[in-house]
């Protein structure tokens, strides 16, 4: 970090400090995302820091590099909110699968897990020597290790996250979180076990996991879907999953569990129970295939937006088909209200 800056931020004040630290900001929404599973969350959560950060701006000793200062700051705003607020659920740890055939709940108002526009986590290289860190890294944002991660403790939430995916050392850690090595080495272990308890089997290997041949199944499979969904063919929909795919739509808790039951749901309640026109437009989330979903209802003239579906890919199949029924996210996406 340039010196200059510093020296300058605190004779100039506030104005001065936010050039300081805006190039920070969209990589650590990424981290307080992470942390608290919320768009809207991770933002309030940076600008808790940056006012924390500016109101001590004086304290900073330079002893650890500015950035990292920052993380630091961020990580205990998050965990003061995650005090005060439930942590962020998926359907599949709130009830189990419904009947085949049957109708989905109504939404739920408990704080449900968001995905993340991939055009927000683009992150700019460090400005101050340190090396770059994974802070968008594919597998530990998908959606999988973010639903598993909630389910930990705050504490070994945030342990799990600055020792494995920033790749901070115990001692640091332990000075950020104002704990013991020994305490952190210990909710390390405690996350380990605890992820892997929740993660899906597939998922076990996140930091080895080979990603070099996925994105080509991952952009086949999605052209397939949005075809075979425009055309109304269930058929042609259901061969493209996994025999133990399952389907969420949050803030339905309603979740269906394995082929035959998603090929009923779609076939009766999507396109026989909601007849109209279907179009959907590429994107993507949490580093995969995404997309939005527009339905237009046969008395209307345009079509409008349904929900935000997510893909979960493996073994050049959808391994999870996730409907984000919340049509405030689509101006996250950058998508239109209308086509």
């Amino acid at each position: 970090m340039d010196e200059s800056l510093l020296k300058k931020a605190r004779a100039e004040g506030q104005v001065a400090f936010e050039r300081l630290a805006e190039p920070h900001r969209r990589e650590l929404n990424v981290h307080c995302y992470r942390m608290l599973g919320s768009i809207e969350d991770a933002e309030d959560a940076v600008q808790e820091t940056y006012l924390r950060a500016w109101a001590r701006l004086d304290s900073f000793a330079g002893r650890a590099s500015f950035r990292a200062w920052l993380y630091g700051i961020a990580t205990n705003a998050c965990l003061d909110m995650l005090r005060r607020r439930k942590a962020r659920a998926w359907p599949t740890d709130v009830v189990g699968p419904a009947e085949p055939g049957s109708e989905p709940s109504p939404r739920v108002d408990i704080p449900w897990l968001q995905p993340y526009p991939d055009s927000l986590l683009a992150v700019p290289a460090p400005s101050d020597g340190e090396p770059e860190v994974a802070v968008a890294a594919k597998e530990t944002i998908e959606l999988a290790f973010l639903a598993a991660i909630q389910r930990l403790p705050a504490r070994q939430r945030a342990v799990l996250i600055l020792r494995d995916v920033l790749d901070w050392s115990a001692k640091d850690t332990a000075q950020t979180l104002e704990t013991s090595t020994a305490a952190v080495n210990s909710a390390l272990q405690r996350a380990h076990a605890g992820l892997a308890a929740h993660v899906p089997p597939d998922r076990e290997e996140w930091p080895t996991r080979d990603r070099a041949t996925a994105a080509a199944d991952e952009k086949a499979l999605l052209q397939q879907l949005m075809e075979a969904w425009e055309r109304a063919d269930t058929a042609a929909l259901v061969t493209l999953l996994r025999d133990d795919a399952r389907l969420v739509m949050p803030p339905r808790p309603t979740w269906y569990d394995g082929r035959d039951a998603i090929e009923t749901f779609l076939r009766v309640h999507v396109f026989e129970g909601l007849r109209g026109d279907w179009r959907l437009v590429p994107t993507s989330a949490n580093r995969q295939p995404a997309f939005g979903l527009y339905w237009r209802a046969p008395d209307d003239t345009e079509l409008r937006r349904f929900a935000i579906g997510v893909l979960t890919v493996g073994d050049a199949a959808i391994i999870e088909l996730a409907f984000f029924v919340d049509t405030p996210l689509f101006d996250r996406f950058a998508l239109p209200a209308t086509l």
